[in-house]
C-alpha cells in the first residue's frame, strides 16, 4: 500500500474534532476553553514549524546545524522541566537543565553509536527524532522527581529536622524523600512499558509502519527506542533528585528550608 500523504483539509477536519473537548468543558463547567484554544494552537504552530526545520536540517544536514538544534531542543527541555511543580528553591532552573542534559546526551549517545551505530554520528534523520523521545520522557521524570522531593521534604520537615537533630547525616535524614521522588520520576515510563503494544502503540513504530517499513524492524527500533527511554528517565530523575538534595541541605548536614518557596511567591525581606 502507498503512504498515504495528508492535506490541510485532512489537518482541519482532525483539528476540529477538539471541539469535542470544549463541549465537555463547557457542560461540566471546567473552565479549561481558553486553555484548550491555546494549546490547540501551540500544536499546530509548533508541529508545523518544526516540520519546516527539520525539512531544511535534513537538507543541510551538518554537524554544525544539527548541533544547535539538538542544544536547544535540550535547553527548552530542562527549562520547561523547571517550570512545574508547586515549589522552587533557587538553581532549580540550573539543576532541571543539567540532569536532562547529561542523561539524555549519555542515553542517546550510547544508543546512536553503539547500538544502531549511525555514521556520520551527526545524521539528523536519526539523532534528532530519538535525542527528542529521550528528552520528552527524562523531562517528565525530572520534573516529577523535582516535585516530589520538595512535596516529600515539605510535608516531612519535622522528621527530617528531627532526624538531624539526633545525629542522623544529611543523606540519611534526606533517603527516605529521595526514594520516595526517584520512584515517582519513574513510575511514567514504567506504566508505558507494561502496556506498550498491548494497549498502545508508540508513535515511532506507527509512523514506520505507515512509511512502509516491515513491522518486525518497526518493533525492533521500538523496543530500543524503549529501553533507551526508561535509561534516559531513569538517570535524569537520580541526578535531578541529588542536585535538589544537595541544594537544599548544607555541608555541615543542616536542612535549608528556607530554600524553598512556593512557586510565584516572593521571599520575605
Amino acid at each position: 500500500m502507498d503512504y498515504q500523504n495528508l492535506s490541510l483539509l485532512d489537518i482541519g477536519i482532525a483539528s476540529s474534532l477538539i471541539l469535542i473537548n470544549g463541549v465537555l468543558s463547557l457542560l461540566l463547567k471546567l473552565d479549561l476553553e481558553r486553555k484548550l484554544l491555546m494549546a490547540a494552537v501551540r500544536t499546530v504552530v509548533q508541529l508545523l514549524a518544526i516540520g519546516y526545520v527539520l525539512g531544511w536540517v535534513f537538507q543541510h544536514g551538518e554537524w554544525y546545524v544539527v548541533l544547535p538544534l539538538t542544544a536547544a531542543m535540550t535547553l527548552i527541555a530542562g527549562v520547561s522541566a523547571s517550570g512545574r511543580g508547586k515549589r522552587t528553591y533557587a538553581g532549580q532552573q540550573l539543576d532541571s537543565i543539567v540532569s536532562i542534559w547529561l542523561s539524555s546526551w549519555l542515553v542517546a549517545a550510547v544508543g546512536l553509536f553503539a547500538i544502531i551505530g549511525i555514521h556520520p554520528w551527526y545524521e539528523p534523520q536519526y539523532a534528532i527524532p530519538i535525542l527528542g523521545m529521550i528528552l520528552g520522557n527524562t523531562l517528565t521524570g525530572v520534573s516529577l522527581g523535582i516535585e516530589r522531593m520538595t512535596q516529600e521534604l515539605t510535608t516531612g520537615r519535622n522528621v527530617v529536622e528531627m532526624s538531624l537533630a539526633l545525629g542522623a547525616t544529611r543523606w540519611e535524614a534526606a533517603q527516605g524523600p529521595a526514594r520516595q521522588a526517584v520512584r515517582a520520576g519513574m513510575i511514567p515510563t514504567l506504566n508505558q512499558m507494561t502496556v506498550v503494544g498491548l494497549v498502545s502503540l508508540p508513535g515511532m513504530m506507527t509512523g514506520q509502519v505507515l512509511a512502509g517499513q516491515s513491522p518486525i524492524q518497526a518493533v525492533r527500533y521500538q523496543i530500543i527506542i524503549m529501553f533507551l527511554i526508561a535509561a534516559g528517565s531513569g538517570l535524569g530523575t537520580v541526578f535531578a533528585v541529588l542536585l535538589t538534595y544537595r541544594r537544599l541541605f548544607s555541608a555541615d548536614h543542616r536542612f535549608l528550608a528556607g530554600k524553598l518557596l512556593v512557586r510565584g511567591a516572593k521571599r520575605a525581606g
